[in-house]
Order: structure tokens, then sequence, then C-alpha cells
């Protein structure tokens, strides 16, 4: 029978609890069906699961485990991110916590040579960066989960059989009491970088695993340093290797650092050797003797991998169960979140009925086509932090010592940070709108741009579950034409609403959802577009169609195109 850790971890900034472990299929005399079965309760799990309720698919979450992951682990999340967790109703914990930032810092033996500033305009509700540790964020998560009465959590659950049958698939799961049987229409494995659902598949990665090693320590120091992405590269006290700094909430700090090449794991996480190296760090940086604790310390290898395919029969894979980043970048999580979003619509309307045969195979297409792009950034940041071949070091080498004197190869420092990927390619655009004949405003394919509308209101608030027509117009009603195709869209089932933009002070237009008066002109001009134009926007808040014009018949082909049925 399996057996969880059942003692709450260890920590000094974070209270662990121990959730009960569910046994109570054990011996049903029947095998429930369940819509959905999320196996993993990480980050990437619980969104998932909560993206799914918005859309009123109910699921059931598995984890092995009986309380959240231990250590730090990824605590940077992007703006892009943030908006996802906005989505399932968890933001404003994380910003409430969080640590904003939007700066990196780029050290050469102690000397800074570059900085880079991510933008931050007006429009934005977030910050570039924040910074949390993963176990708030997955206890945030976990407790919305509880919440909601079309998730359940199983902790204490670790499946250990999977078998697939033409319309769905039968988990075996064991648990402290014996094991059950479930039944699933989909599977989505978000089980992470050990993935049991990949093993008992057995499906591999492809890419690129790089020899370098880091260890991460978590330690509680009050340091007088900003909250920004710090790295030090060639430190006297660790020569041609590279170290990283965050802070965090709760006045602890995450210094990740390079290990030499003959250094094994075991010996770098002996007590000594981390003492050492923290103290060398903290030395070099003017703060020998501050004291400080440790929290937790690991190592990671960095690794540039993806499965080749997304979907396998009525296994769905998401997150670091899909692929591998380095996390130079912030691309794990960030990068699983951007997933599971794209993923949860597709999934839903499915289930629903209501997608064409194109549909969720288009989750694949999309994230495998964005982890490889992704893979190949990555891989250019990782071969500069630590590079994999004698060929690699000289070329960083050369760069670090000419940065000192010359500016021109400072940029090579960029860290190509994690960001909304594109669909430009995407089957689910529409070919035939006005897409081509636009000069300014996101492209079919791209995420839509966030406008603040007022106080605390921001165009991304009023997006729901469903799709969205941003209809520019000054007219006091929407077209009938336009209403009676909408209403025949929403007539079969698909959620779908009319946001009415207008440069006129009005109180209404008929026909529209919701009203937004632009009466500067502003979101007009980011959006590039005239009165009649229109922006078709997915459940996900990426583009799939715009038009200068827009007519009934152009609005029934782009939808019968996104959900997947030409």
């Amino acid at each position: 029978m399996h057996q969880p850790h059942g003692e709450p971890r260890r920590s000094i900034y974070f209270n662990y609890q121990v959730f009960p472990a569910y046994t109570g299929a054990v011996g049903a005399p029947h095998i429930a069906r369940k819509p959905v079965v999320v196996v993993g309760a990480g980050p990437i799990g619980l969104t998932t699961a909560l993206d799914l309720a918005r859309h009123g698919i109910p699921c059931v979450v598995l984890e092995s485990e009986q309380q959240v992951s231990e250590g730090s682990r990824a605590i940077v999340f992007t703006r892009r991110s943030m908006e996802i967790l906005q989505q399932v109703g968890v933001a404003d914990r994380v910003s409430g916590m969080g640590l904003p930032w939007n700066c990196g810092n780029s050290f050469y033996r102690n000397q800074l040579v570059f900085r880079m500033e991510s933008p931050q305009a007006p429009d934005d509700r977030y910050a570039p960066m924040t910074n949390l540790q993963q176990p708030y964020l997955e206890q945030f998560l976990a407790e919305a989960a509880e919440a909601n009465p079309l998730v359940e959590v199983r902790w204490g659950n670790r499946v250990t059989a999977l078998a697939q049958n033409s319309d769905f698939a039968r988990l075996e799961i064991d648990t402290p009491a014996g094991s059950y049987e479930l039944d699933t229409d989909w599977v989505v494995a978000a089980d992470g970088a050990r993935s049991a659902i990949r093993t008992l598949l057995d499906l591999k990665l492809e890419g690129t695993s790089y020899e370098g090693r880091f260890v991460i320590a978590d330690i509680k120091i009050d340091l007088d340093l900003p909250t920004e992405r710090l790295a030090y590269f060639d430190p006297t006290w660790n020569p041609g290797n590279t170290v990283l700094m965050h802070r965090e909430p709760g006045n602890i700090w995450r210094i990740d650092y390079q290990l030499p090449e003959d250094e094994t794991p075991e010996q770098a996480l002996q007590a000594e050797s981390l003492c050492e190296r923290i103290n060398a760090q903290l030395e070099m940086l003017g703060f020998k003797d501050v004291p400080w604790e440790m929290d937790w310390s690991s190592v990671y290898s960095a690794r540039a991998l993806t499965l080749s395919d997304y979907i396998h029969e009525r296994v769905i894979f998401a997150g670091d169960a899909a692929h591998l980043l380095p996390i130079f970048g912030v691309r794990g999580a960030n990068t699983g979140f951007q997933d599971c979003h794209d993923l949860v619509w597709k999934l839903a309307f499915t289930l629903k009925g209501l997608a064409g045969p194109k549909l969720l195979p288009s989750y694949t297409d999309e994230r495998v086509s964005a982890a490889r792009e992704i893979i190949d950034e990555a891989g250019k940041s990782t071969r500069f932090m630590a590079p994999p071949t004698a060929g690699y070091r000289l070329v960083r080498d050369a760069v670090l010592s000419l940065s000192l004197t010359q500016e021109f190869v400072r940029p090579l420092y960029h860290w190509r940070t994690s960001r909304p990927h594109d669909y430009a390619e995407s089957v689910l655009n529409c070919p035939t709108d006005d897409n081509d004949r636009f000069a300014v405003g996101p492209r079919n394919g791209a995420l839509l741009l966030n406008i603040k509308l007022g106080e605390n209101d921001y165009l991304f608030d009023r997006l729901g579950a469903c799709f969205h027509l941003l209809y520019f117009t000054s007219a006091a009603f929407i077209p009938d034409a336009l209403l009676a195709q909408v209403q025949a869209i929403r007539s079969s089932g698909v959620p779908f609403q009319i946001i009415a933009v207008t440069q006129n002070a009005q109180t209404r237009v008929v026909g529209a959802d919701q009203l937004i008066e632009d009466t500067s002109g502003h979101i007009a001009s980011k959006y590039g577009i005239t009165q009649g134009g229109a922006y078709l926007v997915r459940p996900d808040q990426h583009i799939c169609a715009r038009w200068h014009q827009l007519s009934a018949g152009q609005l029934h082909t782009a939808i019968d195109i996104v959900l997947g049925k030409h």
C-alpha cells in the first residue's frame, strides 16, 4: 500500500499542512467514471482543474503526496502567468504576498556589466515578474480547489497502472488503505518532471540534457539588496562558473550556484560544503559574518527536452510532464501555465460536443511548437550560463572579458525571458479575414492586449470562459445580421460574448453584453482599428481573427475554423 510522507515538512517560513488521504473508493462495488482526471496537484495540475471548472467541467485531481511541494522550486511568475492565475481566482493572493520586479543585473567578477529592464506600461495590471515560493502558490490553488464544487482533490493517491480504450482510460490507484480503479474520458498528466504517467506509457523526451549542475539553496537572511535578478559570472570563489540570486518573501534568499564538473550532488549538499559556498558568496557581496539560516537545498541540471506529441490516445500531457526546460529565463512553470490554459478550453469544448476534429489536436501543435521555440532560446541562455564544451566556454569567457570595456557585447548577457507564445501558424486562425491588412495591433495567434479601463479595472477583468468579440462601433446597436449570427452561435452551445468598444459617451449598445467607452481613442489606436471592425478572441485570450469591417458571414466562417471544423 502507498504510504506518503505523513509528517509536515520542515520549513522556517512555510507551515506545511498534511491533507487527509482519500480512501473512499477502496473496496467500492463499481468503478466510477469521471470526465477528466488530472494527475498531479502541483501548480499546473491545480490550475488545470480550476480552469476546467470555469468551463463547467468537473474533474478529480490525484496527488501521490499529502502536502504541497517541498522547497521554493518555481519562484518567478511572469505577467502572463499572473493573468492566467487571475482567471482561476488566485492572482490577488499571489500579488498580495509576492515581490514584484522588472530588472535583471549581470556581474562579471562582481562588476556590473549589463542591466536589463523589462518594460511596464500603464495598461499592465501586473509586474513583469513576481517572486513567490511555489509552496505558497500551491497552497492558494489547493484552497481554491477545495472550495470549488467541481474539483475533487484526492491526496495520497498514486497512479500505478493505466490502460486505454477507444473512448476512456482506466487508472489503477494505490492509497494508504489499498487500491481502487477509476475510469475517465481523459487523463491530464501534470505530474511533473518525473512523470509516472509518462513512464507508464514508455514515452521518451527529445532534446538536450546539459552537464552543468547547480545547487539551489534557500536561506533566511536580512540583506540590503533590491528585488531583482542578480547573476554573477566567474566570481572569485567559484571561478569559471555562475551564481544566481533572487529575493523571496519573508527575508528568504534563493542562491543558485554552479558546481565544478568533478563534484557530485551528494558532496555538494553536505552541510560543510553548503556553508562554505554560501558564506563565500555573501562575503563577496560585502555581507561577511551576517547570520543566516538554511531552509532547503537541492541540485538540478539544465535540460531542454520535450515530447514530440502531447496527446496519446486518452492521455494529454502538460507542464514538466510534457517538457523539461532550463530555469534560466523563468520558463518552467510559466510555460506550463500556458500549456494548461491552451488545453482546457479545447478539452472542455470537446467534452461538450462542440469541437470539430482539428480542435483538440491543435493543442499539441501549438504547445509543442512553443516548447521547441523555447528550447532553442533556452539553449542559448543555458550555453552561456553553463557552457557544455570547451568551445562554448572559450566564446563565453571572451564575451565576459570584453564586456568590462566593450558595450556592444553586453546584450549577449540577455537571458531571453519567458513570454506569451504567438500562435501565428495555428490552424485555428482564420485565413480569410483582414489580418494581413492591419498596420498595427496584435496579429492572429497573438495574445490580446490588456488595457487599463479605470481605477482597478482592466480589459482582462472583463473576460470569462468563452469567446469574445471586441466590436468597435459608434452606433447605438449591434447590426441585426451580426446579432442574429451571434445568437445562432450561442444556440449551438458555444459560449460567446460581444464587448462593444465605442468612442462615444453612451450608456449602452443594444445587443452587446458589455460596453467599454474609449472616448480618447486609446484602445482603437492600440488595436489599429476603425468603426465596424472587430477582433475575435479565443477563451484563452489569443486572437483568431480580425477585421476592418465585420459581416455575419465572416464571423460564421471564423467560428467554424476556430472550433476545428474546417
